[in-house]
């Protein structure tokens, strides 16, 4: 019944994106197989153990199986995230084995399978889920107390008031009280590991939505850049331009003079521009380097970074913006649990896991790179397998 605590819940947290939801699926499936690999064997060795000791002639065995298979048929549904499916037909046939188990076979351990049932389905119902406990509760120990009407009838006890009492103590105990309070226990402990995994849910949520402020932030830096290169040399072209205006017709010499700085400032501009939109700006590798562990950190990747040696300064800034964009893109587009960066001389590795095991490799924002990397004698290359993406910056002219 421990294993209980091990299964996936479905948090109603609203709408999140699609994206957060992938991330939240796939850590969801994680929990599922590691449930069905850890907590599968000690459910069938109960399953063996709650036939084997109740039953004292084969018949018996025929009506103690149903409930027990019943309990395994949704236990694998429950961790593959699909017990609506089966939760009714196995609860009906757990449900008629407890008290035909209680009457006929005397069973005081029929109950486990409606208990465990009940446990994984009545917590993932949409609206009366309480109500639905208190009724299984109920049913348990009316089932149960059934079995007190038999031996009270059957002739085998003399006497009656307290010393009847007594002689029906230990059916009491093995029948009423010992399922009445297991279940209970039980269906408790599910809603509480059904709370520990819309915990878990919302947490994966969290961390999708600060990777997506990380990726926010960064757009609003480069926003600012550019608002830096072009607010104020757009103003100052304006005023140019009006005052070479009224200067065209009485001082033609000095018209020029402006339209010319007009144009050196225009040029100037532009260079900029292609500066800032290659992250040859002012970019430092150091600090690209600090603020990609600490981006990846905030979005709850672990991220691993090995400095082989110092970069060339002739390539530092490149691969300084190679790891900027691939940043980005694992924030914006994996479903990543970690990151290693490998720092060389004349080049830098990202690895990072959650890429997809089929599709198209998209390289984003690096294909302009790869485009000037080519030009500046460097390679880059991008590959996927085993369900790991890699990018890879190198300049082996300047490694030798």
């Amino acid at each position: 019944m421990v294993s209980l605590l091990a299964a996936p819940g479905t948090a109603n947290t609203g709408e999140v994106n699609s994206r957060a939801l992938r991330i939240t699926e796939a850590t969801q499936g994680r929990l599922r197989r590691l449930n069905l690999y850890t907590a599968l064997p000690p459910l069938m060795l109960a399953a063996v153990v709650v036939v084997a000791v109740d039953v004292r002639v084969w018949w018996h065995a025929l009506v103690l199986a149903p409930g027990v298979i019943a309990a395994v048929v949704a236990f694998e549904r429950w961790t593959a995230n699909d017990i609506g499916r089966v939760a009714l037909p196995c609860a009906v046939v757990a449900a008629v084995v407890w008290p035909v188990g209680a009457l006929v076979v005397g069973s005081p351990n029929a109950y486990w399978g409606i208990a465990t049932v009940a446990s994984m389905a009545i917590p993932r119902l949409s609206r009366r889920r309480y109500e639905a406990a208190g009724a299984l509760v109920v049913f348990v120990a009316a089932a149960g107390a059934s079995r007190l009407l038999i031996d009270s009838g059957d002739g085998s006890t003399a006497g009656v008031g307290v010393f009847q009492l007594l002689s029906q103590g230990d059916v009491f105990v093995k029948f009423v009280l010992i399922p009445t309070g297991l279940t209970t226990l039980v269906i408790v402990l599910s809603f509480v590991g059904e709370r520990f995994y819309d915990l878990v849910q919302e947490l994966e949520v969290a961390r999708e939505r600060e990777a997506e402020l990380a990726v926010t932030r960064e757009r609003v830096r480069f926003a600012g850049d550019l608002h830096d290169i072009q607010g104020h040399t757009l103003h100052v072209v304006k005023l140019k331009a009006a005052l070479a205006c009224k200067l065209v017709h009485s001082d033609p010499a000095r018209a020029e003079a402006e339209l010319q700085e007009i144009h050196e400032l225009v040029s100037d501009t532009i260079r900029q521009t292609k500066e800032l939109a290659y992250g040859q700006r002012r970019l430092n590798l150091a600090a690209e380097l600090e603020n990609a562990k600490n981006l990846f950190e905030a979005a709850g990747i672990r991220v691993r970074v090995t400095r082989e040696s110092e970069a060339d300064p002739r390539v530092s800034e490149m691969l300084g913006q190679v790891l900027r964009e691939t940043t980005t893109n694992i924030l914006r587009h994996a479903q990543a649990t970690r990151v290693r960066i490998t720092l060389g001389a004349a080049g830098i590795t990202i690895v990072n896991d959650g890429a997809a095991s089929n599709g198209k490799l998209e390289l984003h924002g690096l294909s302009a790179l790869r485009q000037r990397i080519a030009g500046d004698g460097g390679e880059l290359t991008v590959a996927s397998a085993s369900g790991e993406f890699t990018t890879a910056a190198s300049f082996p002219r300047v490694g030798a």
